[in-house]
């Protein structure tokens, strides 16, 4: 018996069937996922509508809502892109950190703004929010810059 063909007896699932429920399980969650950002849409919308006063509460609630979504469909993406090239990709991942820590930001200001009555704890407490997420997105959006710079160089030693 050759060494292929003992190692082929000794692997319990096929590689094949693996791939095949891992497609499956990556169209359900693409489905799944995108069902998510169509009902977020639609109690979006009608928050948006209910909310009273609309202006500034309702339209803070329905910018925070959208970028939820927003969220949502990046994960989809990333899903699909894992489905079709068979790879996560960093970026789709940094992008939607950078999109959580500033829907983030927005609702920390939005809370700072409309809340008059905030103790010297609670504000100083934003405050510090405000800058740790601020310092995220900077490390976020320099960290897909340098996801892009390294795409765009060729690999030094790797000969096809």
């Amino acid at each position: 018996m050759s060494k292929e063909s003992e190692v082929q007896h000794k692997v319990l699932v096929p590689g094949r069937w693996v791939e095949r429920v891992e497609e499956v399980f990556h169209i359900v969650l693409g489905v799944c996922l995108l069902g998510i950002a169509i009902v977020a849409l639609f109690f979006s919308v009608v928050r948006a509508f209910e909310t009273v006063p609309f202006f500034p509460t309702g339209m803070i609630q329905a910018i925070n809502d959208i970028l939820f979504i927003i969220i949502i469909l990046e994960i989809l993406r990333t899903v699909v892109a894992r489905y079709t090239d068979g790879v996560f990709q960093l970026q789709n991942f940094l992008i939607i950190g950078v999109i959580a820590a500033v829907r983030h930001i927005l609702t920390v200001g939005a809370s700072m703004t409309l809340a008059s009555g905030k103790s010297q704890v609670e504000f100083d407490r934003a405050v510090i929010e405000l800058g740790i997420s601020s310092g995220i997105v900077v490390a976020l959006v320099f960290a897909i810059f340098l996801s892009r710079a390294s795409n765009s160089f060729p690999a030094k030693g790797l000969k096809s």
